[in-house]
């Protein structure tokens, strides 16, 4: 489960501190799955941030199958990060000198010693990249790939630690119409398939509708908003 309770940021400016967050609560079972839409600088991304232990609250805490990150020490939050939050951005973050299987298996590399085992970790990074489509690109650097092939090898690289929580900040904001709708339907799926919790901070309408729960950063704070459903 996560559960974010009360949830204050501010920034201190030479003006005094800006407040970004207000008050915001969360809470989301295992294979929930909700979007966050906002206009730009309403707080969306320092929402997810601050879920994915990147950046602390100024009040409130946060809570991840029942462990707090920010109450750990910065070695213990790398490791809490790296084994139960995957993360997806809109620039896919891919390492140009790397192949895609190299950079899929990234989050392994770093993984503390006892993290896994290398050759299951090889094993389940190229089954992610038959499930997205990129059996045939394991060879292939970032700059042979498409856009869409990009951001799904981004999405097996942030499941291939088996994550609890999959976060995802603007997904398919660098894609074209037909990719967006691939990427989704691909996010959704594999969601579905794995029973993560899925975060996906978006300004796309068209993608937050394909999801059960729907809320909107409104002046720092966040509100559900009524809705049909998954239309997938």
């Amino acid at each position: 489960m996560l559960t974010a309770i009360h949830i204050s940021k501010s920034y201190e400016t030479p003006r005094g501190p800006l407040p970004i967050l207000k008050d915001v609560s969360l809470t989301l079972d295992r294979g929930g799955a909700a979007a966050i839409m906002g206009p730009s600088g309403s707080g969306k991304s320092t929402l997810l941030y601050i879920l994915g232990a990147l950046d602390p609250p100024t009040s409130g805490s946060v809570s991840l199958d029942g462990r707090d990150p920010f109450r750990l020490n910065e070695r213990e939050q790398a490791a809490f990060r790296n084994r139960r939050i995957g993360f997806v951005f809109q620039d896919h973050s891919l390492l140009p000198q790397c192949s895609v299987l190299e950079n899929v298996l990234a989050p392994t590399l770093v993984a503390p010693p006892d993290g896994g085992d290398p050759k299951q970790d090889e094993s389940r990074a190229r089954e992610l990249l038959t499930q997205v489509g990129l059996a045939d690109r394991l060879e292939h650097r970032p700059g042979e790939l498409s856009g869409g092939e990009k951001q799904r090898a981004a999405i097996a690289r942030a499941l291939v630690r088996e994550p609890l929580l999959v976060l995802c900040d603007e997904p398919t904001g660098n894609l074209d119409r037909a990719s967006a709708d691939n990427v989704a339907s691909l996010l959704l799926e594999l969601h579905r398939r794995r029973q993560t919790i899925l975060i996906v901070v978006t300004h796309s309408a068209a993608l937050a509708e394909r999801f059960p729960l729907r809320y909107e950063m409104r002046e720092g704070k966040l509100v559900q908003e009524k809705g049909e459903g998954d239309r997938r």
